[in-house]
């Protein structure tokens, strides 16, 4: 070959060969250090100036002078022209099908709701995910990177627990959009996931509950006894009928639709619930007022509650269930957990037995007026 690429000692401490060769009138030239690798490389770039030759009347110079020149540049990855073009063309398709931020968004939400999913959890979801979907305005779901996540996430500035909870949603936003075309990967799949430690819980002591029975409108005593003594999530609560309290078989039925899990189950409804119930079951109705918030801040306030702990009610009922009964599976079973890791992670040895064998005597007491009786026995 003529103007073919030729080995060539170089003076250099390190490089000792030189290739050099002209390539659409223009010297090219790579350096190397053992004149095994300068052959082979002269031998591939001979091999392509030939192909070249065969195809000279079809691609003008210019476009053989770039071909050259990515060759060169995909050679040290281990890559050819074709796996460029093919990984290129793909990126192009997935463009081409993605889908604004705040359409997908729109239409996970219609199509959970369509689904069955409850109205708190569509409106949580949304929620969340609308402020992500703020962040990146005129963003579709394919420019969003593992690295757009991780630094969304860190900017949030909150608890572990809360930055975890926003992930969980951004990966079911982008594994919905997969399933739809909207993008070839998750890109929350691989972001970092925050080291969540947890922090103590926090309850209400037996003398707190009692001053908060006593103090609140009846309107929302239902509401505060089933939190306490029974331990249902607040929007689960809000969401009962009184023909879900069965107060003669002594259950609550949680439907399937109102549970957090989309599982069925029933509560017990233990004597102390039961006996603040009875003055205001009903047949049928909502069992929480319209106005609920306002009534709970009015019932802590003339509790003289400063400080009320997430998910206090709750919280309360299984750490005062578990030193009453001591029975870490039942009590899974009606905080609807299908394990008692979390039982014993959070809960055990919260209380003594003494406070607990209070908490679970505090009684209602009928004297013309709803009033509370506790008995410091």
């Amino acid at each position: 070959m003529k103007h073919g690429f030729r080995v060539k000692p170089y003076k250099h401490d390190r490089l000792k060969f030189v290739v050099r060769g002209k390539v659409a009138g223009k010297w090219l030239r790579r350096y190397f250090v053992t004149k095994g690798e300068a052959a082979t490389y002269a031998q591939q770039q001979n091999t392509l100036l030939l192909n070249e030759g065969r195809n000279g009347v079809e691609f003008p110079p210019w476009l053989r002078l770039s071909a050259q020149r990515a060759y060169e540049t995909l050679l040290p990855w281990g890559k050819t022209i074709e796996d460029a073009l093919q990984f290129y063309v793909s990126h192009l398709e997935k463009s081409k099908n993605s889908a604004p931020l705040v359409a997908a968004l729109d239409e996970l939400i219609k199509v959970r709701s369509e689904a069955g999913v409850s109205d708190r959890y569509c409106y949580d979801l949304k929620l969340r995910l609308g402020r992500f979907v703020a962040d990146f305005p005129g963003k579709t779901t394919s420019d969003i990177s593992t690295a757009d996540i991780d630094s969304w996430l860190a900017g949030l500035g909150v608890a572990p627990g809360t930055r975890n909870t926003y992930r969980r949603d951004l990966r079911t936003l982008f594994s919905f959009s997969m399933t739809r075309g909207y993008c070839a990967t998750n890109p929350v799949a691989r972001s970092q996931r925050a080291k969540d430690v947890g922090s103590p819980i926090g309850i209400l002591t037996p003398d707190q509950l009692d001053r908060l029975l006593n103090n609140a409108a009846p309107q929302v005593v239902p509401y505060i006894a089933i939190g306490a003594f029974a331990g249902l999530r607040a929007a689960e609560i809000e969401r009962l009928d009184w023909r879900d309290v069965d107060l003669a078989d002594g259950h609550i039925n949680i439907s399937a639709k109102s549970s957090k899990t989309a599982t069925r189950r029933l509560v017990d409804i233990l004597p102390t619930l039961s006996l603040w119930l009875a003055p205001y079951a009903k047949v049928t109705g909502p069992l929480v007022p319209p106005n609920l918030r306002s009534f709970l801040l009015e019932a802590r306030a003339n509790a003289k509650i400063e400080n009320w702990p997430p998910n206090a009610l709750r919280h309360s009922y299984a750490s005062y269930h578990l030193a009453h009964f001591n029975d870490a599976a039942k009590l899974a079973l009606q905080l609807g957990h299908t394990h008692t890791r979390i039982i014993f992670q959070h809960y055990r040895q919260v209380v003594k037995a003494a406070e607990a064998e209070r908490y679970w005597r505090i009684e209602p007491v009928d004297s013309g007026s709803k009033i509370v009786r506790f008995a410091n026995r």
